[in-house]
């Protein structure tokens, strides 16, 4: 009886065990299907000369490298201190009143709203100067508080974090709303930050539905603080992210709306 009764258990454990190693299998070959990746050209017979994996067309293009005083040579000036030309108020398409500085740079006039550029743009590489004022004013999000919009729904935040701190999704870097930055990396107040941007927009169907999220990458006075994040949708103050379809769209400044103060210079683009 107790030989029976033990085989019985004994039964039921490897049967058990079957079923788990089963289950594991599968689990596992699926997950093995969605990873597999091919790449196409690859798989034909291996090559066995060097020249088998060389090729020369199409040409690469040029371009002349930038600086700390010139942007690349296929650059896109859209700011250089001149003249606000290339830009328009958002509300009502005026003229842009916020400040022309002697020193080249901008600054924006309280109250007067947001600004953007006349030009729209699909994926870019983005570079824009910007410099929170002295002396310090307010705290938490009313210090230093503006914002670049790429497609002109997305905002990168721009805000004077130094021993100011505030929710980490709506700090200086952070996609706001929705992603932090992987560091804090600005320069003391008064000084002139960099944002160096990539941006890939989302992609829609015909029906208007998103396909695919757009992603960017942002570097912070040569620090990387956003690596490849997906945009989840547009970047409101109150809400979830929205994802209405579009096309290209413009590059978008902040007014704030609380005497924040802060100044920008040196914009260029590169379309992608």
């Amino acid at each position: 009886m107790r030989n029976t009764f033990a085989l019985s258990l004994l039964s039921l454990f490897l049967v058990s065990c079957q079923e788990k190693t089963k289950e594991a299998h599968e689990e596992t070959t699926v997950e093995t299907k969605q990873e597999v990746i091919v790449h196409e050209e690859y798989t034909q017979p291996e090559p066995t000369e060097p020249e088998g994996t060389e090729y020369y067309e199409p040409k690469v293009p040029v371009v002349g490298p930038a600086s700390n005083d010139r942007p690349p040579s296929d650059a896109i000036i859209l700011f250089n201190g001149s003249s606000f030309d290339g830009w328009m108020h958002v509300q009502d398409s005026t003229a842009v009143k916020w400040h022309l500085n002697e020193d080249g740079s901008m600054t924006v006039a309280d109250k007067t709203g947001d600004i953007r550029t006349k030009q729209e743009f699909g994926d870019m590489q983005l570079h824009i100067e910007w410099r929170s004022p002295l002396p310090v004013q307010r705290e938490g999000q009313n210090r230093g508080n503006s914002g670049v919009f790429l497609n002109g729904m997305y905002e990168i935040q721009v805000l004077d974090n130094n021993e100011n701190d505030t929710y980490v999704n709506g700090q200086v870097g952070a996609i706001y709303k929705q992603g932090p930055p992987l560091a804090m990396a600005s320069v003391p107040t008064g000084e002139w930050n960099v944002y160096d941007i990539i941006y890939h927009a989302p992609e829609f169907n015909t029906n208007g539905e998103k396909i695919k999220s757009g992603t960017v990458t942002v570097l912070h006075n040569g620090v990387l603080i956003q690596d490849h994040t997906e945009i989840k949708g547009t970047t409101p103050y109150i809400g979830w992210p929205k994802n209405p379809s579009h096309g290209k769209g413009p590059l978008k400044l902040q007014d704030h709306g609380d005497d924040s103060r802060v100044s920008y210079r040196n914009i260029w683009v590169r379309e992608l």
